[in-house]
């Protein structure tokens, strides 16, 4: 709406700035002027304006040299350049440095209302292409987070819930099991999700270097400080810090870390200044955080600080009818990343997978389905071809012991009941295991008269 948009115009002199102001104001536009290059960066931090519309010839910072400085700081905003000397190099520099259009003095009105509308659409169509790939992603992050389990449907409403709120979240669960996939689907889903969405791994720091990572140094502060360098707070101001592994935080950066919770400021290491930043925080773990609290290793106060929605990721062995939905997604995605055609999963080589325990999860159930896309030359991959630790483990829970002489209408009975029973009565997986369609797999259940 024009209400909404915001234009800047620069020019030294003031009958022509109060001039353009006042046609832009009578067009509808919020519109104001700026004496000056300096002003005008003045202005766009506190209010950045869709469209900036400045002189070229000015004291102290030109037209020219504005547009890159507007263009590196708020790439959105689009740019007219006016002169009265309007020579075609100056035009094509103004163009190459990132102006939308170029106009010469005097102005005409018809032209410049035209030039004007022409860049606010060009500043409304890359504004609504930005928010349309933002949607891609966030929908493609929610949709890397496969299942059909009750434990997923669960967990998307948590998602969907605390995204919207800026509350700390703290993901528990199983190294392997999409604790950072979750937390961006979280960022991606909230009010910050323009904002950054920075990293930092607790496990993967020596003790020493925990304070100036999470919250910068200035020059000079220790040996090898050459320079300032702010840290992950710093970075993550409005957006979203992720803190992995959040149970390998050392005490003493405990204890800094909660003073930034509670207060929100915090000193870069060699630093007086006090810097305030506006971060929200979600935190993972695959530890026990709250026996690491009764042994000592880790402070009470910041549990019940950093616990305020707690989410836990199950172990993949406890929702083993995802399996079947996450192998198909990661078949066909490395067949795409890799070039290759489409390979399938033999009946039996499905049932060794759904079997087998995963200790390490979707990681490496992911990791394994690449590895047999690259390596099996065959379209459908045999158990023979499975790596040994699947192939050649033992669930007893999945296994029958068949006495010589049993009815195969009996054997046949059980296989079903079992089956049936392991994929918790999704029928769609059952039949794809036993390798029958769902029809004939209803008529089995009718036949056999299997209670569900």
């Amino acid at each position: 709406m024009k209400q909404d948009t915001r234009i800047l115009v620069v020019d030294d002199e003031i009958n022509i700035r109060n001039a353009l102001v006042t046609i832009l104001e009578k067009a509808g536009y919020r519109a104001q002027g700026a004496d000056s290059a300096e002003s005008a960066l003045t202005l766009m931090k506190e209010s950045p304006s869709n469209l900036l519309i400045t002189d070229v010839k000015m004291p102290g910072i030109g037209g020219i040299a504005l547009v890159p400085q507007i263009k590196s700081l708020w790439p959105a905003t689009e740019i007219i350049v006016i002169t009265a000397y309007g020579s075609i190099e100056t035009a094509v520099e103004a163009m190459r440095l990132g102006a939308y259009d170029f106009l010469t003095k005097p102005i005409d009105r018809d032209r410049f209302s035209i030039v004007v509308q022409k860049a606010l659409d060009r500043h409304r169509l890359a504004a609504e292409n930005q928010d349309l790939r933002h949607q891609l992603e966030t929908r493609k992050r929610i949709e890397e987070m496969i299942g059909e389990s009750e434990a997923m449907r669960r967990i998307h409403h948590v998602i969907g819930m605390v995204a919207k709120n800026d509350v700390t979240v703290l993901i528990g669960g199983e190294s392997g099991t999409g604790k950072e996939l979750v937390a961006r689907a979280i960022h991606q889903q909230s009010q910050r999700s323009h904002e950054p969405f920075i990293t930092m791994n607790c496990g993967a720091l020596p003790e020493s270097l925990f304070e100036s990572e999470l919250f910068g140094y200035e020059k000079g502060a220790f040996s090898g400080a050459v320079g300032t360098k702010p840290g992950r707070f710093e970075l993550a101001d409005e957006g979203t810090l992720f803190l992995d592994e959040l149970g390998e935080l050392p005490l003493k950066a405990q204890v800094d870390f909660l003073r930034v919770l509670e207060t929100g400021e915090f000193r870069r290491l060699g630093g007086k200044n006090l810097i305030t930043v506006n971060t929200r925080i979600i935190a993972a773990t695959n530890r026990d955080l709250a026996h690491l609290v009764e042994t000592g290793q880790f402070r009470e106060d910041l549990f019940y600080r950093i616990n305020v929605v707690p989410i836990h990721l199950p172990p993949l062995r406890e929702r083993r009818e995802d399996i079947p939905v996450l192998l198909d997604y990661f078949l066909k995605e490395f067949a795409q990343k890799h070039r290759i055609p489409l390979k399938n999963l033999s009946s039996a080589s499905l049932r060794f997978l759904v079997q087998y325990h995963w200790p390490g999860n979707i990681r490496q159930l992911r990791n394994v389905i690449e590895r047999l896309v690259v390596t099996v030359k065959e379209h459908s991959i045999q158990p023979d071809q499975l790596p040994d630790e699947i192939r050649t483990s033992v669930n007893p829970a999945n296994r029958m012991v068949i006495s010589l002489g049993t009815p195969l209408e009996d054997i046949e009975r059980e296989v079903i009941r079992r089956t049936l029973v392991e994929v918790t009565h999704h029928r769609e997986q059952a039949a794809k295991l036993l390798g029958i369609s769902v029809r004939s797999l209803q008529y089995k259940i009718k036949e056999y008269g299997i209670e569900e």
